[in-house]
């Protein structure tokens, strides 16, 4: 199944503020990614920006379809 369509954009970080992002991700087992995308989340909740959750990727087998030709 394909996840959700994500905007992808160039971001460039200080070299210390990545290794540390990254350390971070790997005590949550998380990619740095979805590290990043987790504290900007909490950052603007604690400002009071509500930003609402994408619909999850769909898993499993997509529904039988029944013939109806009887």
């Amino acid at each position: 199944m394909a996840s959700p369509p994500r905007k992808s954009f160039p971001l460039r970080l200080d070299p210390a503020l990545y290794a540390a992002i990254e350390r971070a991700a790997a005590t949550d087992l998380r990619s740095v990614n979805a590290q990043v995308e987790c504290l900007l989340r909490e950052a603007l909740g604690r400002r009071g920006v509500k930003v609402k959750l994408s619909e999850p990727a769909r898993r499993g087998r997509p529904p039988k379809e029944t013939d109806d030709e009887e």
